[in-house]
C-alpha cells in the first residue's frame, strides 16, 4: 500500500514535510505535560493521538482493534498483531488524514487535543525491550575496523556465512535527546602492562538502523526466512555508542561488553513496513567468489526485494558551534544498500537454534559505513583509529568525542515519482562523567 507523491493531507505541514509527509505515518509513544504516555502518529510537525481518536468513534473493525492494541503508552501488543493490522490502520489514517476527508471538520473540531504540535509533546520509547541485539551486517565498516587490528586478514572467514551479533543490554536503550553520560572503565594504556580505571578517553558513535520485531515465535519453533517479514513490525535509527578504549582491553575472547551497555539512542518513530515499500530492492549481488548464503538463509524473494534504499547521514554539533549559532557539520552519508545481509536473513538466523523472539525486541544493523571516504559511519574508521584527527569549520579538530558534543542522525527516502519520507532524528549530547 504504497501512496504516490501527489497524495496530499489536509493538515498543512504535512504537505511536503522532511520525514512525516501523508505517505509515512509512523508511529510511537508521546505525552503531553502532566499526561501519561500514549499512542500516536507524526504527520508534519503535529501528532495524531490514537487514543483520543478511538474515544471519539472514528475507528471500527480491524483498525479499531488496532488501536486497541495501542493503548497503554507501549506498542508491545500492537506489534504482535502483525501486518494485517498495521495495513488496516493505515488505511484508515489514510481516509481520516487525506485532504479528501469527510471528517476533516469533526477532528479539526478536537484542535490541539487530538492533534498537538510535536514540539509540546515529550517523546517515549515506542514499546518495552525484552531483549537486544546488535549484528555486524555493514562489510565496509567490518572492512575497515578488521583492517586497523588484522590489516593482512580484515575479514575472518566467518563473516560471509554468518550474520555476527551479539546480545546488548536492553535496559539502557534510550529515545533521542537523552543525555549520553561519558562511560569509566577499565583500559590499557599504550606501552602499559596493567591497566587504568577511568572516564573513557576514545568515545565513539555507530550509524545503525535499528528493527523493531513484531510477532514473536515460539521457544524451540524457528522462523522460515520466507516468513520472516511477516515478523518485522518496523525500523528506526539507531546510535550503537562505543568506549573504544573500553571496547580494545575487554572485547576478547567474547566481544564486547560494558564498552557499549552505557546507552544505546534511537528514534522514537518506528516507520513501518508499509511506508518503505517503494524503497526496496534487490540485494545487492555478493562479489564473485564469495559464498551464497546457506538453504536456511537463502530466499528468492527476499534476495529479490528484501534490501532498502534509506540514505544515512550523521552530523556533529559541538559547544562552539552553538556559540557562533553555526549549524551542525555533517561527518558522513551512507546508505543501507551496504549491508552485506538483509533483515530478514537476521530474523531467520537469530531463531534458527530455537531462540525465542519477542514483540518490541530490538535489533540493530551494526554499523553501515560506506566504501569511500565521507561515508564511514563511525570516527573509528574517519580518524583510523585517531591517527588523522577530522578538521571542522571552527577550526576545532575530532579524534573522538569530546564533552559536549552532539551527534545527529538522520535518515531520507527517494524515489522519483513517490514522496520521500524520513525517520525523525536520533540525537545525544554527550555530558562529563560522574
Amino acid at each position: 500500500m504504497s501512496q504516490p507523491a501527489t497524495l496530499r493531507s489536509w493538515v498543512a505541514s504535512a504537505n511536503g514535510h522532511a520525514d512525516f509527509p501523508l505517505q509515512n505515518l509512523p508511529l510511537g509513544v508521546f505525552s503531553l505535560p502532566g499526561s501519561a504516555p500514549r499512542s500516536g502518529v507524526a504527520i508534519g510537525e503535529q501528532i495524531f493521538d490514537l487514543e483520543a481518536a478511538l474515544e471519539l468513534g472514528l475507528f471500527e473493525g480491524q483498525a479499531k482493534a488496532a488501536v486497541e492494541a495501542t493503548r497503554g503508552g507501549q506498542l508491545n501488543a500492537f506489534f504482535e498483531l502483525g501486518s494485517a493490522a498495521r495495513v488496516a490502520l493505515r488505511a484508515r489514517l489514510l481516509e481520516l488524514l487525506g485532504e479528501s476527508s469527510s471528517l476533516r471538520g469533526k477532528i479539526e473540531a478536537q484542535g490541539a487535543k487530538l492533534l498537538p504540535l510535536a514540539a509540546d509533546c515529550q517523546l517515549h520509547l515506542p514499546a518495552r525491550i525484552g531483549d537486544y541485539t546488535d549484528f555486524y551486517v555493514g562489510i565496509e565498516h567490518a572492512q575497515n575496523v578488521g583492517k586497523l587490528f588484522r590489516p593482512d586478514n580484515p575479514l575472518l572467514p566467518n563473516y560471509k556465512y554468518v550474520p555476527i551479533g551479539y546480545h546488548g543490554r536492553a535496559s539502557t536503550v534510550r529515545p533521542s535527546g537523552s543525555e549520553v553520560r561519558r562511560p569509566k572503565g577499565q583500559t590499557l594504556p599504550a606501552g602499559q602492562s596493567e591497566p587504568s580505571f577511568g572516564p573513557c578517553a576514545r568515545l565513539d558513535y555507530e550509524l545503525e538502523l535499528g528493527i523493531w520485531i513484531g510477532r514473536g515465535n515460539a521457544m524451540g519453533e524457528s522462523i522460515a526466512i520466507g516468513d520472516a517479514a511477516e515478523h518485522i513490525a518496523g525500523f528506526c535509527l539507531l546510535n550503537d555508542w562505543s568506549a573504544r578504549d573500553i571496547q580494545a582491553w575487554e572485547y576478547q575472547p567474547l566481544g564486547p561488553f560494558l564498552s557499549k551497555s552505557f546507552i544505546t539512542s534511537v528514534s522514537p518513530w518506528v516507520v513501518t513496513a508499509e511506508a518503505l515499500e517503494p524503497f526496496r530492492q534487490a540485494q545487492p549481488a555478493r562479489p564473485q567468489g564469495d559464498p551464497q548464503p546457506l538453504p536456511y538463509l537463502f530466499d528468492t524473494r527476499d534476495q529479490q526485494g528484501g534490501a532498502f534504499d534509506i540514505e544515512l547521514e550523521v552530523l556533529l554539533l559541538t559547544e562552539a558551534m552553538r556559540e557562533q549559532n553555526l549549524p551542525a557539520q555533517r561527518l558522513t552519508l551512507s546508505n543501507t544498500r551496504h549491508m552485506y545481509w538483509t533483515v530478514a536473513q537476521l530474523v531467520a538466523h537469530h531463531s534458527v537454534n530455537g531462540c525465542q523472539l519477542q514483540a518490541g525486541d530490538l535489533f540493530g544493523s551494526g554499523t553501515l559505513s560506506g566504501p569511500e571516504a565521507g561515508q564511514f559511519g563511525s570516527l573509528l574508521e574517519i580518524t583510523e583509529g585517531g591517527k588523522k584527527p577530522v578538521e571542522l569549520a571552527t577550526g576545532e579538530v575530532r579524534k573522538f568525542l569530546e564533552d559536549g558534543d552532539e551527534i545527529i542522525l538522520r535518515a531520507r527516502c527517494r524515489r522519483e515519482g513517490f514522496a520521500s519520507i524520513g525517520f525523525g532524528e536520533c540525537r545525544g549530547k554527550i555530558v562529563p562523567a560522574r
